[in-house]
């Protein structure tokens, strides 16, 4: 099979490599899936960058970028009904303390990893669920229903961020947005936001508590923690949740501890790669249902074929784009 894979860490174009390798059979409880397309994560940047805190060399000698993707089963491994071929699928953790990922033709992996694609749905949408959609359908949704509740989504122009904006509107809740510039600020809106604001201005908790006529906000989806944290305090509600995905800009924070006690304030460090069973199993049902509703509109940047990976992981580094960044295999 044709595969994009690196052996160390280093610039994407010093780094990543075009081959051929075996085709991998399914082991037992897995299924091997064509895929289709290919997802591309900052987090895969960062990992082939040597980008992750602690991790001074790849955990494998050779390694198959990308942890999400889309496309058919072709083959299921023992224990695996085989009522399963022919699905079309999306794939989560990939990569994920797996040497193999999506970054190519082909990936045999447990059958539970390979979630079943709603009818209408594209394999370039589903390339994009892994990551960003169970991202943001728990940081929403992983507290419980949100209906008639107050949802702010910071950084709502993201790939994240403007789905956990839509994922919040299609639940019920009034949709608060925070981003930058004309185009971000109508990005978040035209998803859903119904309060949108530029999230440098020096009176950003003012201007957000205006808008709510001096209501807290129930929940926060936070894409930087720790340059937020203050704002996060002053307009959150007692009893409310910070669900944070990301604090790139201050990874070492100071909190404001007393603020957010005497609010008892929930915070939600947003992993996906180690939601719990049932976590996942509620992520993807809601996933799935706001699939079939036609809730989500997924943005794609760039589509590019498996040979210009590295071009693909510059695009994702550089942040400078409106979408999701694919791979056609």
């Amino acid at each position: 099979m044709r595969a994009i894979t690196y052996t160390r860490f280093g610039p994407a174009d010093d780094v990543l490599a075009f081959e051929d390798l075996a085709t991998p059979s399914p082991g037992p409880g897995e299924v091997l899936v064509r895929l289709a397309t290919s997802g591309v994560n900052p987090s895969d940047v960062r990992a082939r960058a040597g980008g992750r805190p602690g991790v001074t060399a790849p955990p494998f000698a050779k390694i198959i970028p990308h942890s999400d993707g889309a496309g058919v089963i072709e083959a299921v491994g023992a224990g695996v009904p085989s009522g399963r071929i022919g699905a079309r699928v999306w794939i989560w953790n990939g990569q994920w303390q797996r040497a193999f990922g999506t970054a190519a033709q082909y990936i045999a992996l447990p059958t539970e990893q390979a979630v079943d694609l709603p009818e209408g749905t594209s394999f370039e949408e589903g390339a994009v669920l892994g990551i960003p959609g169970l991202t943001a359908v728990h940081a929403v949704l992983g507290g419980g229903p949100v209906e008639g509740r107050r949802v702010l989504v910071s950084g709502g122009a993201g790939t994240v961020g403007r789905l956990a904006v839509q994922v919040a509107a299609a639940s019920g809740a009034e949709v608060l947005a925070t981003a930058r510039g004309v185009a971000g600020l109508q990005a978040a809106q035209s998803a859903g936001a119904a309060h949108v604001f530029d999230y440098a201005a020096d009176d950003l908790a003012e201007q957000i508590l205006a808008a709510t006529g001096g209501a807290p906000v129930d929940r926060i989806v936070e894409v930087e923690f720790g340059r937020n944290v203050e704002t996060s305090a002053r307009i959150i509600a007692e009893r409310g949740t910070i669900a944070a995905f990301g604090s790139a800009q201050d990874m070492t924070p100071v909190v404001p501890f007393y603020p957010l006690m005497f609010k008892a304030v929930t915070i939600d460090l947003v992993l996906v790669y180690l939601l719990s069973d049932a976590e996942r199993r509620a992520a993807e049902g809601n996933l799935t249902g706001l699939l079939d509703k036609r809730a989500l509109d997924v943005r794609i940047a760039e589509i590019l074929p498996l040979t210009d990976c590295a071009r693909a992981h510059d695009i994702v580094a550089t942040g400078a784009r409106a979408g999701s960044v694919l791979l056609s295999i």
